[in-house]
């Protein structure tokens, strides 16, 4: 094809790409259905990724529960049964009712299976990932969610935390998405979500090692996402998600300023995992939440940098998380006291 002929359909591909983004501010798309898919949701014992399983359970989906913490990923697991049972009850009592089976969503062998796993070592990830395949099936739905905060500055941080926070918050997303792709790129189909973090998009003092963690994946998602639409695998969506600091008590006492905080507040998880949910099930390629996030982010982009300081400390960004790691420090010297050290 002529380049400038070429020139003139990628610009047009570019136009009609900004109208299709209008387009579902205007009309939202369907969403679609999980029903029967399996769904892996790692860190799904707390947070988010609880709120993410019970979700996914209300959409019939069949879901693998991973967490380091066997008890609390039981818990989510019982959640999950009881939200299983709902299900099937409401099924039953809309039969006896006389609706037609084809008002009925189709059965599901509606389970949900738990696996202790840390996700921060490679090879308890690939060994519970054959363990899954083995006893579950293959996963259709991958939601990598687990993550870590060190709560220390730098240079009082001790490396193996460090290197914590980057084996859990990002290496694990290589390892997680090299046992379960494969098989969705022989079938064309399936759906990678990455919980990143605003933080992922820009940064603030005191987090370095959590700050790395998350842009690195959210290089690891976009470049993924390219290597998809590359290989023309259009059956395999990603979605990245991106949310402002969320009230799960993660990241508790950090603030910025208190003239600013009644209009950035902390998200409630449920709202986060709502909307990233709706995003999910539309095929959104990217959520930041709320959207003032874009706005952040692209004004990070195209301006000068001390612009950018002086923004930070206007809003009390640049000092934010200075609370959140003094409450970490006193928590760990009141543990130190209490075990004699």
């Amino acid at each position: 094809m002529n380049i400038v002929v070429e020139f003139f359909v990628v610009t047009f591909k570019v136009l009609w790409a900004f109208v299709l983004a209008a387009a579902r501010w205007l009309v939202r798309p369907k969403e679609k259905s999980v029903a029967g898919q399996v769904c892996l949701i790692t860190g799904a014992g707390s947070g988010l990724g609880r709120l993410f399983a019970l979700e996914f359970a209300r959409r019939r989906a069949l879901l693998v529960l991973w967490d380091i913490n066997t008890q609390s990923n039981e818990e989510t697991a019982g959640m999950v049964r009881h939200i299983y049972r709902d299900l099937e009850a409401a099924d039953a009592a809309a039969l006896q009712a006389g609706k037609g089976e084809e008002e009925i969503l189709p059965p599901c062998n509606l389970q949900v299976f738990t696996y202790t796993c840390d996700v921060g070592k490679r090879e308890n990830v690939y060994l519970t990932a054959e363990r899954v395949r083995k006893e579950v099936g293959e996963v259709s739905v991958l939601v990598n969610n687990a993550g870590v905060v060190s709560g220390h500055h730098l240079l009082e941080c001790p490396d193996e935390l460090i290197e914590r926070t980057m084996m859990v918050n990002c290496h694990a997303h290589f390892w997680t998405t090299k046992a379960f792709l494969p098989t969705m790129l022989e079938i064309n189909h399936g759906h990678i979500v990455t919980v990143a973090s605003s933080l992922g998009l820009f940064s603030t003092a005191g987090v370095e090692d959590y700050c790395a963690s998350k842009f690195g994946v959210v290089g690891f998602h976009e470049s993924l996402s390219h290597e998809l639409k590359a290989a023309e695998k259009d059956g395999i969506k990603t979605t990245l998600v991106c949310p402002y600091l969320v009230d799960t008590g993660m990241f508790r006492g950090c603030r910025i300023r208190k003239e600013i905080e009644p209009f950035l507040p902390p998200l409630k998880p449920d709202y986060c995992v709502k909307q990233a949910m709706k995003a999910i099930l539309t095929d959104q390629p990217m959520i930041c939440t709320p959207r003032l996030m874009y706005i952040v982010t692209f004004m990070k982009s195209i301006l000068p940098f001390e612009a950018v300081v002086c923004m930070y400390r206007f809003l009390g960004a640049d000092k934010c998380m200075y609370p959140f790691i003094a409450q970490r420090k006193q928590a760990t010297n009141n543990n130190e006291a209490k075990n004699g050290i």
